[in-house]
C-alpha cells in the first residue's frame, strides 16, 4: 500500500491491494484492541461539503477507535467557503493540518482536483454522482464475509444506475475478477453510463439490462439496490417522474434464491420496504459496520504512507476546451487546468471521465 498517495478512483488501488484493505479489516474486526491506539498522534480532516451519515461518522468512529483525532466540517455554511473560499484554499489549509484528509463533494471530479495540491493523502468519499471508491470496499468486504468470494458471481444493480456512484465504483471493480455477470436493471432515462459500460466490456465481463427486478431476480447471487437520488435530478418534475418505480418487498423476495443477498449502500428510501429487513438474506445494515472495520484498514494504510506530493494528471492541457459534463468541478474551479486524455477522436475528462468528440 506505499506506492498510492491518493484515493480518489478505486483503480488507484489494485485487487492485490484491495485484498490487503479487506485482509487487514478482518484481522481488525477479530482483534479491534490490538489497534485501539495504532493512530495516537494522528488527524483526520473531513470536508464533507453535502450531507452524509454512514459515510462522516465511519470514518469518524474509525479514526476515534484507533486512537486519533478529527477536525474539519460537515456544513460549508459554518467555514470559510460560506465568504466565497474556492476549494484550492480550503483543501490547502486543512490537508496541512492533517495527516489524512476525507472530503464528500456534490461536484464531479472534486477529490481529484483536491488532490492537486493537498499537503496530504486525499480519500474521495464520493464526487457528485462520479465515484465513491470507500463504499465500494466496504462492499467488497460485505461479498467477501458473506459469500465468501469475490469471483463468479451474478450481480444485480437496480435503481439509479446513472446517477449512482457506488454503482459505477463496484461495477468497476468487480470486474477485476474472474467469472463475474452483470444484470443492471433501471428505467430507460437512468441507465449505465456508457464509460462504465466500455469499462466492463473491457474487461470481457458480461452484462444485460432488464427494466424490472422480477425478470432479474432467479438468476442472482447478489442483489445491489439503490435510491433514485432525488439531488442529483435537474429539476422535481424530473425526479417525479422516476421515484417509486422499484421497490424490493417480500413478494418479489420470493423470486429470489435462498442464497442471494440484498446489500444497499443507504439511506434508503423507498426502495426496499422495511418488511425485508427482517429477512436473514438483507445485508445492508450489516453492510454498513463493516464499512467502520474497512476505513479503520485503510485509514492505516494510507497513514502510514511517506507523503510526497506527485503529478496526477496525465494527459494533456487544453485550457481553450471545456468538459460538457455541467457537474464537473471545472466548471465553478476556474483556476484548474483542463486535462483530458485523447482516445482517437474522443477526449476523457481527467476529473469526471466525461468524454467528448472532437
Amino acid at each position: 500500500m506505499n506506492k498510492i498517495p491518493h484515493l480518489i478512483d478505486i483503480n488507484d488501488f489494485t485487487p492485490d491491494q484491495w485484498q490487503s484493505i479487506l485482509s487487514l479489516a478482518h484481522e481488525i474486526m477479530s482483534a479491534p484492541m490490538v489497534y485501539a491506539g495504532a493512530c495516537r498522534g494522528k488527524i483526520m480532516g473531513t470536508l464533507f461539503y453535502e450531507p452524509s451519515t454512514r459515510t462522516q461518522m465511519s470514518f469518524q468512529t474509525a479514526m476515534l477507535r484507533l486512537g486519533g483525532g478529527i477536525i474539519g466540517f460537515d456544513n460549508p455554511s459554518n467555514s470559510s467557503v460560506a465568504k466565497g473560499e474556492n476549494l484550492k484554499d480550503t483543501t490547502k489549509i486543512v490537508s496541512g493540518y492533517s495527516d489524512i484528509l476525507v472530503m464528500r463533494h456534490p461536484l464531479e471530479g472534486s477529490s481529484k482536483a483536491a488532490a492537486l495540491t493537498a499537503e496530504c493523502p486525499v480519500i474521495n468519499a464520493g464526487d457528485g454522482g462520479h465515484m465513491h471508491p470507500t463504499q465500494t470496499l466496504t462492499d467488497l468486504l460485505t461479498l467477501r464475509e458473506e459469500k465468501g468470494r469475490l469471483t463468479d458471481l451474478t450481480v444485480g444493480f437496480c435503481g439509479d444506475l446513472k446517477n449512482g456512484r457506488t454503482v459505477h465504483s463496484l461495477l468497476k471493480a468487480l470486474s477485476c475478477f474472474d467469472g463475474n455477470k452483470f444484470i443492471l436493471v433501471s428505467t430507460p432515462e437512468l441507465k449505465v453510463p456508457t464509460y462504465i459500460k466500455d469499462y466492463i466490456s473491457a474487461s470481457c465481463k458480461s452484462y444485460v439490462e432488464y427494466h424490472t427486478l422480477e425478470e432479474a431476480l432467479p438468476q442472482l447471487d447478489v442483489l445491489y439496490m439503490t435510491r433514485i437520488q432525488r439531488e442529483r435530478f435537474g429539476s422535481p418534475e424530473e425526479y417525479e417522474k422516476q421515484k417509486n418505480v422499484y421497490c424490493l418487498d417480500a413478494r418479489k423476495m420470493k423470486l429470489a434464491p435462498k442464497e442471494m443477498i440484498v446489500m444497499h449502500p443507504l439511506p434508503r428510501v423507498d426502495e426496499i420496504a422495511v418488511e425485508v429487513d427482517d429477512d436473514p438474506r438483507a445485508m445492508y445494515f450489516k453492510q454498513a459496520n463493516y464499512g467502520m472495520y474497512v476505513r479503520m484498514a485503510l485509514i492505516l494504510c494510507m497513514t502510514d504512507y511517506k507523503f510526497t506530493s506527485k503529478p496526477l494528471l496525465k494527459g494533456s492541457i487544453m485550457n481553450d476546451v471545456c468538459c460538457t459534463n455541467p457537474k464537473c468541478i471545472t466548471h465553478t474551479e476556474k483556476y484548474l487546468p483542463h486535462s483530458f486524455i485523447r482516445s482517437g477522436d474522443v477526449l476523457e475528462c481527467e476529473y469526471c471521465d466525461e468524454r467528448i468528440l472532437v
